[in-house]
């Protein structure tokens, strides 16, 4: 037997054929045995396995190189007496030793590392890719071992591709320092960068499938045709196999024989996660990309959280490829789709997250069998993995962290618990709690009511406070999708809930929107903010009212809802006071019962016409207070538009005296004021109130419209104690209607009766201005002044048992005395410069004996 070396290179190059090709079975190198440059030959001895070698014919040069430590690497390749290269066979009982005869040859020993003489092709499943028969002769590289131990700490260890539920290794594989890895972004910014690839490698597919080509190789080559560098071929290739593969469902689940190997997948367009790892490996080398098989587990299809993966063998294939200076990890199988357990079918859904994936990322959903294949500085153990909540790709490509909890089981503390999610760009949450069969440990069918959970979200992320029904297990899943973006939201986390013991607390009111507090896509709708924040309940005050405030940065309009599990819808209603501003939405909300509330609120553009509704707020409200009477509720048949806001605006009202839209009158009294600056605005107004005493005269006789050239003045005196609605309503000839401009919500706490005003007519106009008297009901037999300005008016008197004109002052003011004596009722009347009749403008009640208030 005889040795030939072959001058090593520096540490830093590859042995193969192709400086690109690392990582995986080394492939040949060729050495001419008839060449005597760099040559040496070796005298050897076979003792019990051990070979032992004498170098000979080494100039004084050559071993004064050698004793650089840094370029000690001997390339063998091992004759037989039959002139062949013999390869040590498979079943040989162990590797060889290879030690020199006389250390004094050179001035330093050569040491031959982790040389096991196995054909790794026999290691391989039989379904995987067939080396081809050039690699019958090996190459190997030697380093000094102190030169590796130096080296060790920076390094990750020798990487090795292990066949599924086994660890054996492979000789050696470039391993690349992991403190110093570059990023994805740095490969390539955006895998957007690659339509072009895409489209080409999804066009010619279709091609080489119509020509029915079948062959991986002639397949590699077209796809990759156009690609400029290793990156573009690869993924060309993973295009192709996401593409053209489907996941052979009925192989997995062993309803029929699996396809694994590389023809019959192409041919049939199935395969299970070996087929896509066999043929990616398959296709890289034809086009000389470093790639290999990884097995281990994975938290995919049959993955019970929970149930430890330690007894059991690995289950899933994936691969590893080199490029751009490093090892970098895909799965095309989970890239190509996913599959539906329910119905068993595979779901063709491509998933670009899991090509070339940030190791650091892949490791939460990927265990390889050899941790090496981590790629990570410290790799993690298969308890950390287990315990780990269970990430999707969506959660990465989301750019989601999730702050709390760490592990996947968490146990509540004091009956709830807390999850958060930070997030860099504006999302969409939603999450489902499902709870588990204490006997079977199988999920419900159906979910826990939403009242189980406070979700609220910002443009920072989500913090989702659960609190469970009961003690038991809970699932816990966590959906999310880009504001705006169309289709359902996309499941992110799975989490599992353990609740040992619940706190007794007042129930909490069902959320169909499960967010609390402003809505994620407020913005979008208009809306820049709200006075209170968060899904913390917004404290009620002791009298059992708040108001809510919606900042918008467009006019909008409003509607709101409120709920309780004791408030009847019709109640509801009187609960609830909007009023709608430029700049403003002000719900005004009053809480009968004691507990918590749900508030939702809905907005849409104010000129989008019949435009739907979106929901743009969820508030948790909390009563301490008793309760409230139900006649303190705000009034019946209240319109969107209470206080000053976009319709008095675009009516032309200005400067209101009160720019809310609750008006509390201690005394029972109260003047409404505001300008008006169209000249052909008419204004009419109505008072209204469920009273449980009927009033001695109607509710229009209790409010009074004054009406100058530019100013207008509602004046109101309450006849009870209680809530009333005051309608201010306008319209323009040659309308015929009126419409509703505002309401006023009235509130009087006086228990004194107040009194009415006169009876007005409709030639009480505008101009006119009552001074006195301001009341409608006067005493018999009594002297009563009277102030009175009538533009226009040719004359003016007071009629009872008899006729008093009234005089015009300076002031151009009508004054002057009438008696009532005993009539039951006085009128006023004015004679204008249109007309010569006489025209009531006013009547006065007169009291008698029997008249009662």
């Amino acid at each position: 037997m005889s040795f030939t070396t072959a001058k090593a290179q520096t540490d830093q190059q590859p042995i193969t054929r192709e400086n690109s090709n690392r990582g995986r079975q080394p492939e040949e190198t060729v050495t001419d045995l008839n060449s005597d440059t760099d040559k040496q030959n070796f005298d050897l001895k076979i003792e019990n396995g051990v070979v032992k070698y004498k170098l000979q014919n080494v100039s004084e040069s050559q071993q004064t190189s050698m004793k650089d430590e840094n370029s000690t690497k001997v390339s063998l390749i091992i004759k037989s007496h039959r002139g062949g290269s013999a390869s040590v066979e498979q079943n040989d009982p162990k590797p060889l030793s290879i030690v020199p005869i006389q250390e004094n040859v050179v001035s330093h020993k050569v040491l031959l590392e982790n040389y096991e003489g196995k054909l790794c092709e026999e290691q391989r499943p039989s379904t995987k890719r067939q080396l081809s028969a050039e690699s019958a002769a090996k190459s190997v590289s030697v380093r000094k071992r102190s030169t590796v131990k130096k080296s060790q700490e920076g390094i990750v260890k020798p990487l090795s591709a292990a066949s599924p539920g086994t660890q054996s290794g492979r000789p050696y594989l470039p391993a690349v320092s992991t403190s110093q890895r570059k990023p994805r972004k740095l490969l390539f910014s955006s895998t957007d960068i690659f339509s072009k690839v895409d489209t080409f490698s999804i066009q010619k597919g279709r091609e080489l499938r119509e020509q029915e080509v079948f062959d991986a190789q002639k397949i590699a080559r077209a796809v990759t045709e156009r690609g400029r560098n290793d990156v573009e071929k690869l993924r060309a290739i993973w295009i192709w196999l996401c593409q053209n593969i489907e996941y052979d469902l009925e192989g997995y689940l062993g309803l029929s024989q699996k396809i694994c190997s590389s023809d019959e997948v192409i041919r049939t367009g199935k395969g299970v996660c070996s087929g896509y790892s066999g043929l990616c490996v398959e296709m890289c080398r034809e086009v000389g990309i470093e790639c290999v098989e990884v097995s281990g587990y994975s938290k995919g299809v049959g993955y019970q959280a929970g149930h430890s993966l330690a007894e059991k063998r690995s289950d899933h294939e994936w691969n590893a490829v080199f490029v751009g200076g490093q090892w970098w990890l895909l799965d095309a199988c989970w890239g190509a789709g996913t599959v539906d357990m329910k119905s068993k079918t595979f779901v063709k859904r491509y998933d670009d997250f899991y090509f070339l994936t940030e190791p650091s990322e892949f490791i939460n959903s990927h265990f390889p069998d050899d941790q090496t294949w981590q790629l990570l500085t410290t790799p993690i153990s298969m308890e950390e993995f287990e315990s780990r909540p269970l990430k999707t790709s969506a959660f990465y490509q989301f750019g989601l962290t999730l702050s709390q909890p760490k592990e996947y089981n968490t146990i509540t503390d004091g009956g709830e618990a807390i999850v958060s999610v930070s997030s860099s760009r504006l999302l969409t949450f939603s999450y489902e709690m499902r709870q588990r069969d204490p006997q079977t440990g199988a999920l419900k069918q159906e979910e826990v009511d939403s009242s189980c959970g406070l979700l609220s979200v910002t443009r920072q992320g989500m913090k989702l406070r659960l609190l469970p029904p009961e003690p038991g297990a809970y699932e816990v899943k966590l959906f999310a999708q880009r504001e705006g973006e169309p289709g359902p939201l996309r499941w992110i986390c799975s989490l599992e809930l353990v609740c040992p013991s619940i706190q007794k607390r007042q129930a909490l009111p069902d959320n169909p929107y499960l967010n609390w507090g402003i809505a994620a896509g407020a913005l979008a709708l208009g809306v820049k903010g709200c006075n209170f924040t968060g899904e913390e309940a917004v404290e009620v005050d002791e009298g059992g009212e708040c108001k809510v405030i919606l900042h918008t940065s467009r006019p909008l309009m409003m509607v709101c809802e409120l709920t309780h599990h004791e408030l009847e819808a019709i109640t509801a209603k009187r609960c609830l006071a909007s009023q709608i501003t430029a700049e403003q939405l002000v719900c005004n909300v009053m809480c009968p019962y004691k507990g918590f509330y749900r508030l939702s609120i809905f907005v849409q553009d104010y000129d989008s016409g019949s435009g739907t509704f979106q929901n743009a707020g969820n508030y948790l409200l909390h009563c301490q207070s008793p309760g409230l009477n139900p006649n303190s509720l705000y009034p019946p048949d209240l319109g969107l538009w209470c206080g000053p806001g976009l319709r008095t605006q675009k009516a032309g009202l200005s400067h209101f005296s009160h720019t809310g839209a609750i008006v509390n009158t201690p005394q029972g009294r109260c003047n409404i004021t505001f300008h008006c600056a169209s000249p052909e605005l008419q204004i009419h107004t109505a008072l209204c109130a469920e009273l449980h005493e009927q009033a001695h005269f109607p509710l229009s006789r209790y409010v009074l419209l004054t009406f100058t050239d530019t100013k207008v003045t509602v004046s109101v005196c309450a006849p009870r104690a209680g809530v009333y609605r005051l309608g201010i309503y306008g319209r323009k000839p040659p309308q015929q209607d009126y419409m509703s401009l505002c309401d006023f919500i009235i509130r009087s706490v006086c228990e004194k009766p107040g009194d009415p005003f006169p009876c007005v007519y409709s030639a009480w106009g505008r101009g006119c201005v009552l001074l006195e008297p301001r009341t409608g009901v006067l005493a018999p037999q009594s002297s009563v002044s009277f102030r009175v300005r009538v533009p226009g008016a040719q004359r003016v008197c007071v009629v009872g048992e008899k006729q008093t004109d009234l005089k015009m002052n300076k002031s151009r003011v009508w004054e002057g005395e009438a008696v009532t004596g005993n009539a039951a009722q006085l009128k006023l009347a004015a004679v204008t410069k249109e007309s010569n009749d006489m025209h009531v403008l006013m009547t006065f009640d007169v009291l008698n004996l029997k008249n009662e208030l």
